[in-house]
């Protein structure tokens, strides 16, 4: 499938300080929806995650995914993407990481994060946008 343009409406909820909720299916085919900080690159659309977790395993296989993102001020303002996997790197993965850190928390890195345990940059090429 050919790859969609974001739109006006996903732009700006990406943008804001929204939360992102990203779909996929694992091994043994059932679905797992795990909420994500969402950051996008142009049309592509950036998560992060730490090795080891599950969306760090299972998309190295299955790279459809589908990603929900709200606006926290108005749950009812949404958008709903379809799409795969590009690409999984830790090339970057750590600045970005920091960088979606600043967005979401307000500091330079994330306070939460398991010392010692790297960090994987996904990016997801949408093949649909449903505004919501």
């Amino acid at each position: 499938m050919p790859r969609a343009r974001l739109s006006e409406k996903a732009i700006k909820l990406i943008d804001g300080k929204n939360f992102g909720n990203l779909a996929f299916v694992m091994s043994d085919g059932s679905p797992h929806v795990s909420p994500v900080w969402v950051d996008r690159e142009g049309d592509l659309i950036l998560v992060n995650t730490a090795e080891g977790r599950a969306k760090a395993k299972y998309l190295k296989t299955n790279h459809r995914v589908a990603l929900s993102i709200f606006n926290q001020q108005n749950p009812y303002e949404k958008v709903v993407i379809r799409g795969r996997v590009l690409d999984m790197t830790k090339k970057g993965a750590e600045e970005h990481s920091n960088k979606l850190s600043v967005k979401y928390l307000g500091t330079s890195s994330n306070p939460h994060r398991q010392p010692g345990v790297g960090r994987i940059l996904v990016k997801i090429e949408p093949e649909r946008v449903v505004n919501e």
